[in-house]
C-alpha cells in the first residue's frame, strides 16, 4: 500500500493519536468518511459523462 509498511503506519497512528488526543479521532474519522463518500458520488457523476463522449465519437 503505497510503500508503506505496518510499521510506518503504526507509527503515524500513534503521532496522530499524541496530536490529537483520544476524543477528537472518532471526529476526525467522521470528517474522512464523509470526504472520501463524496469524492466516490463525485466521481460516479464524472464517469458516465466520459463514456457517452467515447460513443459519440
Amino acid at each position: 500500500m503505497f510503500g508503506i509498511g505496518t510499521s510506518e503506519i503504526l507509527l503515524i497512528a500513534l503521532v496522530v493519536l499524541l496530536f490529537f488526543g483520544g476524543k477528537k479521532i472518532p471526529e476526525l474519522m467522521k470528517g474522512l468518511g464523509k470526504g472520501v463518500k463524496s469524492f466516490k458520488d463525485g466521481m460516479k457523476d464524472v464517469n458516465p459523462d466520459d463514456e457517452k463522449d467515447k460513443v459519440k465519437e
